[in-house]
């Protein structure tokens, strides 16, 4: 047998010999050749793991501050209330200082401006309503800036990727080409790594995507399946400080919200807040027709309880007082402590001879309240007030209508209750 053509005899050894040493080499060259692509496809998939991947999840991120900037600031427009657009400029302040937008110039840059921007607004809005529709078309082309750049952040990212993607898909063409059994391998290796790579990345991407769409204050922490990818751990141990971070700020708003709303001495709301709200209620009762009282009250030789048996009982006294309006008047019934012995009331639903009663029967309860001082001593205080009829009118005006019914109260012996007239409160 002839093994190669051109050379009359060889003997059989040799041929094999020859035979494998040119199979040895051409698969040797052949291997080596597998071996330089799939060396190409370990080093494009290592580099997107540690490098692509993370820098990716940083552009996504990134794109989610800047499209949530864009959305406050939209919200902030919307707004019907200034504590709404309070809450929409907080988070706006708070995404415009996050580390992923200010560690990107452009974003940096245009998050200041935006933020910048939407601080003066509200600034002019507090003197001026009109400010907010008049500054909206200047908010719309910075939200057009915002939306462009959130394209190009995104664009940025999935560059990343399909340039790794292609290097891959470059290298696995080659080997194909190179070697059908090779092709087996790395096809293989391929469905492995993809395997791999949705249950180890894109899963929990996904997850993470959808527990930031959903983080709230109002709802409990996220709860993640443990994750074998370190950068994915780092992720949603994140996301946990972040909803944390959340509901501490929550708590510190409402925290700072009461003690802006309450009297620090009575725990009753305070007049500010009083006044805010009895406004909208009567807005509300007037709107729909509804009967609505309000009252102003005072405690009777208050300062010379005072002078008698110290600041310290006055406070004590208040105190009481405070506590027994709150038992006593239904919880629709805004009480607020108006200023020194004064208290001021708004009874909803309530015509003046029903609120009359009440207000009579708390009296009663008053004058016949034994208030225990520090030094163990008991004390009695009455109380005069004076109601009005508040569904034709603005509040201030209702309430100087009952300040006069209060006045004609102390005039007539104190310890009383007196409702406004028509000719009274004019």
């Amino acid at each position: 047998m002839n093994l190669l053509p051109g050379i009359k005899s060889i003997r059989a050894g040799h041929a094999f010999t020859l035979l494998a040493a040119v199979f040895v080499l051409t698969f040797g060259i052949m291997v080596a050749l597998i071996v330089i692509d799939q060396q190409r496809v370990i080093d494009a998939t290592t580099r997107l793991q540690e490098q692509t991947v993370p820098e990716i999840i940083r552009h996504q991120r990134l794109a989610r501050n800047l499209e949530q900037l864009r959305q406050e600031g939209e919200r902030l427009f919307a707004a019907s209330t200034s504590q709404a657009r309070q809450q929409a400029i907080f988070v706006v302040t708070l995404v415009a200082s996050h580390p992923s937008v200010l560690e990107h110039r452009d974003s940096a840059e245009l998050a200041r401006q935006a933020e910048r921007f939407l601080v003066d607004v509200v600034r002019q809005g507090m003197k001026d309503d009109k400010a907010y529709a008049a500054s909206y078309e200047e908010w719309q082309r910075l939200a057009a800036r915002l939306g462009l750049l959130v394209d190009d952040v995104s664009i940025q990212g999935i560059n990343l990727a399909y340039a790794d993607l292609s290097d891959v898909g470059s290298a696995m063409h080659l080997a194909r080409i190179k070697l059908t059994a090779a092709l087996a391998m790395v096809g293989l290796f391929l469905l492995l790594f993809l395997v791999l790579l949705r249950a180890h990345l894109i899963h929990p991407l996904q997850r993470i995507d959808r527990a930031l769409t959903d983080l709230s204050v109002d709802r409990p922490a996220p709860e993640f399946k443990p994750s074998a990818m370190v950068e994915i751990q780092a992720v949603e141990a994140a996301i946990g400080e972040l909803h944390a971070s959340l509901l501490q700020n929550e708590e510190a708003r409402q925290a700072l919200e009461k003690l802006a709303n309450k009297d620090g001495l009575t725990g009753l709301t305070n007049r500010r807040h009083f006044m805010l709200t009895a406004d909208i209620e009567l807005q509300r009762a007037q709107r729909y027709q509804r009967p609505v009282t309000v009252g102003m009250a005072d405690l009777d030789f208050f300062k010379k309880l005072n002078d008698t048996y110290g600041h310290a009982a006055g406070d004590a006294v208040l105190r009481a007082y405070a506590g027994l309006m709150l038992d006593t008047f239904r919880q629709s019934d805004l009480v607020c402590r108006y200023g020194g012995e004064e208290f001021a009331f708004l009874f909803p639903e309530s015509a003046l001879v029903e609120t009359a009663k009440l207000a009579e029967r708390f009296r009663a309860l008053c004058a016949d309240l034994d208030i225990r001082l520090a030094d163990g001593r008991l004390v009695r205080v009455t109380m005069s007030m004076g109601l009005a009829d508040a569904s034709d009118c603005p509040i201030e005006v209702a309430l100087k209508r009952a300040d006069e019914a209060l006045y004609e109260a102390k005039h007539q012996g104190r310890n009383r209750v007196v409702v406004a007239t028509a000719r009274t409160g004019d």
